[in-house]
This record gives structure tokens, sequence and C-alpha cells, in this order.
């Protein structure tokens, strides 16, 4: 049951992420190839989204330890 849980909540984490990081980044109709300040863009968002979400799940699991 845990892993089906965690499976979807990377699922949902995947397609916000894929939908923030598109709107923002993807400002042209798109081609075969994203250009080059499209593709570092996008890069750069993914990174940071990734990294704001593990900063988020070690708060919570401070938090979580905390009680």
């Amino acid at each position: 049951m845990q892993k089906e849980k965690e499976k979807a909540m990377v699922n949902e984490m995947v397609a916000k992420l894929t939908s923030v990081c598109w709107d923002k980044c993807v400002t042209s109709t798109p081609g075969s190839k994203f250009s080059s300040s499209e593709s570092s863009c996008l890069s750069n968002c993914a990174q940071r989204y990734l990294d704001m979400s593990l900063i988020i799940m070690k708060r919570f699991q401070s938090m979580n330890s905390m009680h």
C-alpha cells in the first residue's frame, strides 16, 4: 500500500514539474528540437523544482520525527 502511495506521489510530482516547466520555458510552438535557451530553462526549472521538493520532504520528515 505504501509503495503505491509513493508511486502516485512521484507520478503527480513529475506531471506538475512537466506542466510548470513547460509553461515557463517553452514560449513558441515546439518543433522537432528545443532551442538552446528552452533546453537550458527546462533543465534549470526541473532542477529547482526537484531541489525544493527535497527540502519540503526533509522538513516534513523532521516535523514528523518531533511528534
